[in-house]
């Protein structure tokens, strides 16, 4: 397809951000798209079942073992965001064609202001999860690097190497022999797949929240053109039903999304509850003896998993509110005098709006500020007791 302006300044940073995992909703899904996929879940399949050796075997510290942990989360998660959005491509393939299409249908410099807005923090959105891809990468590898390597030359026999490797891989590779240059291959390949894991995770995010807050513009479109319904002009049933299709088909690409995300939020939702009381902990301990590196470390691990339920959160609650403000959309336009033909779809509008289409964690727990704020609450309410518990 032909992009325009609006298009490209819209999808550019989405698309280079996901086509190296195979990802990209409008790619053509031919092998050379199934070979980047496969090699994605491969390498981070390897990682997850590394990390559940590394915690089997437990023959470093409990840091390290709590870094093994926090990936062996991380790869399930960018594991499970890969292979469902890949399953209900489909579905995020009819989101992004009708986002091309709304792009190019744009007739006015209204419209064009309001899908501008939303493509805006989109593309905001992209920025953060490639600055947490790559900066929380980084410094997660220069943080198990040091600490894997100071155990090593403590006790050489064990571990069999005293270079630090890229991700907690110590206890399963002390049963090979690794050569410096075997090592340099190993160290390269962590840090790729350590990347790969961070833009499968936050990657998809980014895919999804994109196309949500397009949608969300497209509400906010039809709520302006139900307000400004001109009474006055001819054909004012079709041009009224027109925008009851309208509002048919964004009920139906809201729906898809909220299909593709449903089982994804209920593993975000249980993966980020418990890194986020685990890694807590790790902070509490690392300022309680003053270990600014763990400090560091966990902050930045925080951080990853809190923006990623503000985002969804957020998003979420966006969505739930342009959902429902259609109804009131309608009530606000000149209702009273529609000829009577047009003023008995008005109810079936507001019957709609009624039951507004929800981004919800395993179709029970909607995602939105009030699930956000319950989960803070709970879990600072958690290590503020363990917080008492290792003063004390």
């Amino acid at each position: 397809m032909s992009w325009n302006d609006d298009i490209s300044y819209a999808m550019t940073l989405v698309r280079h951000l996901t086509i190296p995992i195979g990802g990209w909703p409008l790619q053509k899904y031919n092998k050379f798209t199934l070979v980047r996929h496969v090699l994605s879940s491969f390498g981070l399949s390897v990682v997850v079942i590394v990390q559940y050796l590394e915690l089997y075997y437990n023959c470093t510290s409990a840091y390290a073992n709590l870094d093994a942990l926090t990936l062996l989360a991380c790869g399930i998660l960018a594991l499970t965001k890969i292979t469902w959005f890949r399953i209900y491509a489909d579905n995020l393939t009819c989101n992004y064609s009708s986002a091309i299409n709304d792009y190019r249908a744009i007739d006015t410099e209204k419209k064009r202001i309001i899908m501008r807005e939303h493509a805006f923090w989109g593309r905001v959105i992209c920025i953060i999860a490639l600055l947490i891809s790559y900066v929380d990468s980084v410094i997660f590898i220069v943080g198990h690097a040091q600490l894997s390597s100071e155990e090593a030359k403590v006790n050489m026999t064990i571990f069999g190497h005293q270079a630090g490797y890229a991700i907690p891989s110590t206890c399963t590779l002390a049963h090979f022999h690794i050569s410096t240059s075997l090592y340099l291959v190993i160290f390269a390949l962590e840090y790729i797949y350590l990347v790969i894991m961070c833009i499968s995770n936050h990657g998809s995010d980014s895919v999804f929240l994109h196309i949500a807050l397009h949608v969300c513009g497209q509400l906010k479109i039809l709520k302006a053109n139900f307000i400004n319904f001109d009474v006055t002009s001819p054909e004012v049933h079709e041009r009224f039903n027109t925008l009851i299709l309208r509002h048919d088909h964004l009920i139906r690409m809201t729906r898809k999304l909220a299909e593709i995300i449903s089982f994804v939020l209920m593993v975000q939702l249980f993966v980020s509850s418990m890194l986020i009381c685990i890694v807590g902990f790790q902070f509490i301990i690392a300022l309680t003896t003053s270990d600014y590196g763990m400090m560091s470390k966990s902050f930045l691990v925080l951080s990853a998993f809190l923006i990623q339920l503000t985002l969804y959160s957020v998003v979420g609650d966006y969505l739930k509110s342009q959902m429902e403000e259609v109804a009131m959309s309608v009530y606000q336009s000149a209702w009273y005098d529609f000829p009577a033909k047009v003023t008995r779809n008005i109810a079936f509008i507001m019957m709609w709006a009624q039951l507004p289409i929800k981004l919800q964690a395993g179709n029970f727990i909607v995602m939105d500020l009030g699930t956000y704020v319950s989960i803070l609450k709970t879990s600072a309410s958690y290590l503020s007791v363990l917080r008492v518990m290792v003063e004390t």
